[in-house]
């Protein structure tokens, strides 16, 4: 047993009985070991779960960085939904990423991004700002979405009000986020 497969079986228990019911007992079992053996790779559950969070992330912590040149506000776009795919890959992945800390790599990347909308021309307060904002709009949004799914569907509403399409709902707040990014921008 190594760390890998320790992670790999930790996620899966996490999309199969959700945040609130992981625990390393569970993991333990699953795995077919004494729960003191996954101490060998996490010293406790807050370091494990650590570990799920950047391992579920790697689909968007791994995604290329921008590029000089490239079109800051599909880049922007691009990123954002990037986030909000792989906070949804997993079962609870919001809920398990707002309780996590970014690592070294992490804060790298985020300031590779904040210098790229600096280098296009977005005053650094702004381009930090929007980072922050975009992100704990991308997190908030799929918090609501996850705990919808996790109560069997959408709550009841008041007569006359639609469900919430969640992902058109994630758009028309990025592109209010985005428009308001652009008014900060220089006139090109």
């Amino acid at each position: 047993m190594n760390r890998e497969t320790v992670l790999a079986e930790a996620l899966d228990l996490l999309d199969e009985v959700g945040l609130d019911a992981v625990s390393t007992r569970q993991l333990a079992k699953r795995l077919g070991v004494e729960q003191p053996s996954l101490y060998w790779h996490f010293s406790n559950k807050k370091e494990l779960l650590g570990a799920m969070a950047e391992a579920a992330m790697a689909p968007h912590a791994t995604a290329p960085l921008p590029a000089p040149g490239q079109d800051w506000r599909a880049w922007f776009l691009d990123n954002n939904r990037s986030f909000r795919r792989t906070l949804l890959a997993r079962r609870d992945g919001a809920r398990l990423h707002a309780g996590s800390s970014p690592g070294v790599t992490d804060l790298d990347r985020v300031a590779h991004k904040v210098d790229f909308l600096v280098g296009c021309g977005l005053p650094e307060r702004d381009a930090q700002m929007a980072m922050l904002a975009a992100g704990r709009f991308t997190i908030g949004s799929v918090l609501e979405e996850q705990a919808e799914l996790a109560l069997g569907g959408a709550p009841d509403r008041p007569a006359g009000l639609p469900p919430i399409d969640h992902e058109s709902a994630f758009e028309a707040g990025l592109a209010l986020i985005l428009n308001g990014l652009e008014q900060r921008a220089p006139r090109t």
